[in-house]
């Protein structure tokens, strides 16, 4: 018998997760913050849907379990867009659930294909953050997002351990349209911190954090693909609008 999917989104992304153990699937987004670390987060925020990615090829078997679980697919959009992305709705709590073949592409592509099993349940802590810096349009809660991933884990070389600061700026060494979101989102964050109201120890936690990781990114040598294209700036668009689905 199908069990309803349940209210509690952080709750109900685990559920998937353990129904999908058999299929490289890892959540991203607002949600996958929350379920990175057995922590409290220094920003509680209330979400609304739950994001994940796949590998290509294993759409067949995602939409299978979703439909196990509980969820109507999107079979128009499926049908058309499978091959990159998923949609499947839970009517009960009015929630979507987006799924993202092999990348993350919304402003910027996040390539995900070859990470994908590097931490259980979630996309690696380095590609989390960056799903965030790569907005745009930033708004209150994917800065609460920011800060509360860089409160929760430190910075690291590898994966293993923590924000992996050194993929971060390799990857964003390559991409100035993508370096030219992310830093303008640091900046933002930063300046935005002195009114949460958090304890000073916290503050000075993220904005260390978020400190050393812009250093690291301005060392990283760039690519001759990135120098061509920071000469251009910002005369020409850097980025994608996000497609609107659901």
């Amino acid at each position: 018998m199908t069990v309803a999917p349940l209210q509690d989104v952080v709750g109900e992304a685990r559920r998937i997760l353990d129904a999908a153990a058999d299929i490289p699937l890892r959540a991203l987004g607002g949600a996958a913050i929350a379920l990175s670390t057995d922590r409290d987060l220094l920003l509680p925020r209330e979400y609304k849907d739950i994001d994940f990615v796949t590998a290509a090829g294993r759409g067949p078997e995602v939409v299978r379990t979703f439909d196990e679980l509980g969820y109507a697919g999107d079979q128009r959009f499926n049908g058309l867009n499978g091959h990159r992305r998923l949609l499947f709705y839970d009517t009960g709590n009015e929630r979507q659930v987006d799924v993202f073949v092999n990348k993350f592409e919304m402003c910027h592509v996040i390539p995900l294909a070859k990470r994908l099993t590097l931490r259980a349940n979630t996309i690696p802590l380095g590609d989390l953050l960056l799903t965030k810096l790569q907005i745009v349009a930033l708004n209150e809660k994917d800065q609460r997002d920011i800060v509360n991933i860089l409160h929760a884990h430190p910075l690291a070389t590898g994966d293993l351990h923590g924000i992996d600061k050194e993929y971060i700026a390799k990857l964003l060494a390559g991409d100035w349209g993508l370096w030219r979101t992310s830093t303008l989102n640091l900046e933002r964050v930063r300046g935005a911190l002195g009114r949460y109201g958090i304890a000073p120890e916290q503050e000075e936690i993220v904005r260390t954090r978020l400190d050393d990781l812009r250093s690291r990114i301005d060392e990283e040598p760039k690519s001759t693909k990135w120098k061509v294209r920071a000469r251009v700036g910002e005369r020409v668009k850097w980025y994608e609008e996000p497609e609107e689905v659901g």
